[in-house]
């Protein structure tokens, strides 16, 4: 079910060889660099432009397609980020704040990830359903608050809250909701104003962001030495585990090929942007070089280069296909 093909289809795109270039240029040390406001910059424009081209496509969605993808998507947040903590807790041997966090982490979503899944989906079976940023949305919130719990029982619960409003007011949530409800409000006529910026810029917008990200995913490397080989499988594994049920969940929700391959990546990608800020106000006392290292120096790779050519094989494979 998982064709050469597809994979190299993958691994040649502009987007994947502009990661490869960032981590080039960190290996090699070169004098490249990317200015922490241009990051920010382009990854405020992703999250709008993202936001708003899924309120597009709901606004022209029929009413009543976007409630069991929801229970559905909130549900799968849940177990992930349960499954993960187990992992880590039985198997890795992490401490319990150690693991909350990490499974924090990857019981939420990475946008960039997401984004990278629908442009591969986009390209190999068309056009993947507008609610998928709904889904993108929902499934942040219950994996942090539920990972912030499972870390902070018997004590330190007033953070809980302290971590909820870090999240539903950082730019992540903030962009991808509020451009959500523009698109949908405003409707595909009046925002085709809009259109030449936020869709007809996107990819190579992307390309850019993705350029930095690896410069970034290679400095995260230099601190593998430091988590050990069980925690470095379970950075390896436990994506591609949550993947393939993501694909398997997506088909069972009756999304189309497109849209559960993307929903196997969602699930299987982990945060580096929102887990991480509410991480640092809830659980204080976790290990940054986990969660970081991890989500960004091995879990992001991995999803951008082999993950999600195999999630789209999976769903391909759970939909009847070859």
């Amino acid at each position: 079910m998982f064709s050469s093909e597809l994979l190299a289809a993958n691994l040649l795109s502009p987007m994947v060889l502009a990661f490869a270039l960032g981590m080039l240029a960190t290996v090699i040390r070169s004098d490249l660099d990317i200015p922490p406001a241009l990051h920010t910059s382009l990854s405020l424009f992703l999250l709008l432009a993202i936001g708003l081209k899924g309120g597009m496509a709901i606004a022209q969605s029929a009413s009543g397609t976007l409630l069991i993808p929801l229970v559905g998507t909130i549900a799968a947040g849940f177990v992930t980020t349960g499954l993960a903590y187990l992992v880590l807790r039985k198997l890795v041997r992490l401490k319990r704040v150690d693991a909350a966090a990490v499974a924090a982490h990857y019981g939420s979503v990475s946008a960039v990830t997401f984004i990278a899944a629908r442009e591969v989906a986009t390209r190999s079976v068309g056009e993947v359903e507008g609610l998928m940023v709904a889904l993108l949305v929902a499934l942040e919130l219950p994996a942090i608050l539920f990972g912030l719990w499972l870390g902070q029982r018997g004590g330190h619960e007033s953070r809980l809250w302290l971590s909820l409003r870090e999240v539903l007011t950082g730019r992540t949530m903030l962009l991808l909701g509020g451009g959500l409800l523009i698109g949908w409000i405003a409707g595909p006529e009046r925002t085709a104003r809009v259109t030449p910026l936020f869709v007809n810029l996107f990819d190579g917008v992307l390309m850019l962001f993705l350029l930095d990200l690896g410069m970034a995913a290679a400095r995260r490397l230099r601190d593998l030495r430091k988590v050990g080989w069980p925690f470095i499988a379970f950075a390896l594994l436990m994506p591609m585990v949550h993947g393939i049920a993501g694909a398997w969940l997506g088909t069972a929700l009756g999304l189309s090929v497109g849209g559960a391959a993307v929903f196997g990546a969602m699930l299987a990608s982990a945060s580096y942007i929102a887990a991480p800020a509410a991480v640092r106000t809830g659980l204080p006392e976790a290990n940054p070089s986990l969660y970081l290292t991890a989500s960004l120096g091995i879990t992001f790779p991995l999803n951008l280069s082999i993950g999600i050519p195999l999630y789209l094989a999976a769903a391909r494979y759970f939909a009847g296909g070859s």
